[in-house]
């Protein structure tokens, strides 16, 4: 085992990484290769200000309840918080804005952060739902460092409710061992297939915005759209789908793995994980268009444990932590800083940062689609069919 003493190298601790993410070392030998101190501390060399690690806060009690997304965090993050604050952080996960919505809606989420999507932030602001962030407790935070396309959302009305987490797109992965090497470009092979050769195999998200959004894709109208007549054409084509779907799941890793399911809608990072592991997985965005989004990190109204809040987002937006959640989860951020620690074969991988031309038709979610009853009513009935 390596002395712990010893300096690591990037290269190293990604080597590392790697391999344990892969199951092909322990939680203990990747924690004696590496100690989580010594690798954050390597990581943030280039940032000599963030050594001092300001998020490693103390009385901020034992725990901080974070509801997030499916493989979103690196855990020895989260380790390396709890060892430093001495609060553990318990995670929901969730999968989908509606669902996150009506669970603040209904009241004692327990949550202390969570992690909304560009789109959602102005309706739990108009419903009060969110709190304003005491930035001078978030020292980690630079607007500066940050793009203001994924980092502008977070303001409503000159009031920051929310920071910048990361992006990404919404494609879909596809095993080509099982196209018969036929590559596929655009949602309506994406239906069309469902429909024919995979039928069986194809999984889509429980999560309205983007089910129905790239149903609409395929008559070529917006991602985004509430017009009735849209709409049925959308729904026509789900039902007609329906019978035809593996499953109707946000969290469609596990099947993809198994090889039960052989396509899937899929954001980003999923899209790089799957890929990293299973080569002939592959992460396509569609040609007509679909969505561009970014993620923030934020403080519902309420929050029980308000301080280990704070303390666990400036944690997350250290560079040299954030830089280990990009190396973990596949989603490119917005912030600069963390941009600078990354290996070129991050900063150049076409999954994580497409091609202008792919970028191009992609459409943010706009904030109508969550409280639209026209699509939720949608949804509904095709789950339910």
């Amino acid at each position: 085992m390596t002395d712990r003493n010893d300096t690591i190298s990037r290269e190293k601790f990604i080597t590392e990484l790697m391999r344990y993410k892969k199951g092909s070392v322990s939680r203990r030998h990747f924690l004696g290769v590496t100690g989580l101190g010594l690798a954050t501390s390597v990581l943030g060399s280039a940032l000599p200000g963030l050594r001092g690690a300001a998020w490693a806060q103390s009385g901020i009690g034992d725990r901080v309840v974070l509801a997030s997304w499916p493989n979103y965090h690196d855990p020895a993050n989260f380790e390396a918080f709890k060892a430093a604050t001495g609060a553990a952080v318990d995670m929901s996960v969730f999968g989908s804005n509606e669902e996150m919505l009506a669970k603040l809606q209904a009241g004692g989420s327990g949550w202390d952060v969570f992690v909304p999507t560009n789109y959602t932030i102005s309706t739990y602001v108009s419903e009060n739902l969110i709190e304003p962030l005491d930035l001078t407790k978030i020292p980690n935070y630079d607007l500066a460092s940050f793009d203001p396309r994924f980092a502008e959302p977070g303001t409503v009305d000159g009031v920051v409710y929310a920071v910048s987490r990361n992006w990404g797109t919404t494609g879909y992965a596809v095993n080509t061992a099982q196209t018969g090497g036929k590559k596929l470009t655009s949602w309506k092979e994406f239906w069309d297939i469902t429909m024919a050769e995979f039928s069986g195999r194809t999984m889509v998200h429980d999560y309205q915005l983007t089910t129905i959004g790239n149903a609409l894709k395929y008559f070529g109208y917006s991602f985004n759209s509430v017009d009735p007549k849209e709409l049925a054409d959308a729904e026509k084509l789900l039902l007609d789908v329906k019978p035809h779907l593996f499953a109707i799941s946000s969290d469609y890793q596990p099947s993809m793995r198994s090889g039960d399911a052989w396509m899937t809608m899929c954001w980003t990072g999923d899209g790089k994980q799957l890929h990293n592991d299973i080569p002939e997985i592959e992460y396509v965005l569609g040609s007509e268009g679909g969505e561009l989004w970014s993620d923030f990190l934020a403080i519902p109204k309420g929050a029980p444990h308000l301080d280990a809040a704070y303390a666990l987002i400036n944690f997350l937006l250290d560079p040299a932590v954030n830089v280990k959640e990009v190396l973990f989860h596949g989603y490119p951020v917005a912030d600069k800083r963390v941009d600078a620690l990354l290996p070129p074969e991050i900063l150049n991988d076409p999954i994580m940062y497409p091609a202008a031309e792919l970028l191009s038709p992609l459409e943010f979610g706009a904030a109508v689609t969550l409280t639209d009853p026209g699509r939720a009513e949608l949804m509904a009935r095709f789950k339910s069919a």
